[in-house]
């Protein structure tokens, strides 16, 4: 969900947004491969069942990331005569992909892990993946802090739901870790089927997440709370403004939608209550650059309804 900027964070415009979220999947499309050559060679060396599943999950962030490279790229395109508003949903589809692409890796490990621990198998080369398991979790703690910084600043569905399939990948990682190393110094070789079988629910309970996140997007979930009382707060800055009802929010991608009324004197002339809602209209912007808005004037408490169902159903509290 797109989150309200953060007091520490800079909001950008669209074009600024875009840029960075294009530079931060680029970076984990090259960390996703540099982990799946460095495990390969470990797995092969070692036969680790841990080492094994780290590894599939390494392939599919390439595979996720890749998919996420393409679609900010795509979810940042201008709305076009056949997408009037932008094509942002893109995101949420890639985050969709990434989550289906999780539970197929875990269920592929957990079937592994399983069958290794009715019959265990010993790991071999243990110190060579150790050390491939330890780069692994320097380079993904690396990548998880560059993606916090620029969601600070860009709320991107799509950064988002690969920052939380990485951070699965941190807590996997230091399983597989342990798993390896239990098994090397204690000799139970099931302890690093153990360790993967931990991993495989691991990565479900992450994909579980990225679901619910992207979907309540696809939904057109309203924003936050906190985030809507910010826009109500933006609006109401304006004394002229009696009150604000009917406002619906959503997010798509990087974008914002915000509709609502304004509750303004019947007395004011038309291009009066034209330069109020521009001035609110700005003042949204300066906190929410990537907002697409649109304010209705009402003359005060003579507004009648609009949009039918859709208009009034859910404004229980005038908001």
């Amino acid at each position: 969900m797109t989150r309200a900027p953060s007091s520490s964070s800079t909001p950008l415009n669209s074009a600024g947004a875009a840029e960075l979220t294009r530079r931060i999947t680029g970076l984990s499309v090259i960390v996703a491969a540099i982990l799946i050559l460095a495990k390969t060679a470990a797995w092969m060396a070692s036969g680790s069942v841990a080492l094994l599943a780290s590894l599939a999950d390494s392939g599919l962030d390439l595979v996720a990331s890749l998919i996420t490279f393409y679609a900010v790229r795509y979810a940042a395109e201008p709305p076009d005569a056949e997408h009037r508003f932008g094509h942002g949903k893109a995101e949420a589809f890639s985050s969709l992909v990434q989550g289906g692409l999780v539970f197929a890796s875990a269920a592929l490990v957990g079937q592994e892990a399983i069958s290794h621990m009715i019959d265990p198998q010993p790991v071999r080369a243990t110190g060579w993946a150790m050390a491939v398991m330890v780069l692994s979790i320097l380079l993904t703690l690396a990548l998880i802090t560059a993606q916090s910084r620029v969601l600070k600043q860009t709320q991107s569905i799509a950064v988002s739901g690969d920052r939380a399939h990485y951070a699965a990948d941190l807590a996997s990682n230091a399983a597989a870790l342990a798993g390896i190393g239990a098994a090397s110094l204690l000799g139970l070789a099931w302890l690093d089927a153990a360790a993967g079988l931990l991993v495989a629910l691991w990565l479900i309970w992450g994909a579980i997440g990225v679901f619910r996140e992207a979907s309540q997007q696809l939904m057109d979930h309203e924003l936050p709370q906190a985030q809507r009382e910010d826009i109500l707060r933006l609006m109401l800055a304006d004394p002229r403004v009696a009150g604000v009802h009917q406002m619906r929010t959503r997010a798509s991608g990087p974008y914002l939608h915000v509709q609502l009324h304004a509750d303004l004197s019947p007395d004011l002339t038309l291009e009066q209550a034209h330069e109020i809602v521009v001035a609110a209209e700005k003042r949204i912007l300066d906190a929410y650059p990537a907002a697409d808005i649109i304010i209705h004037p009402d003359p005060g408490d003579r507004a009648e309804p609009h949009g039918g169902a859709f208009g009034e159903a859910a404004d229980g509290e005038g908001r």
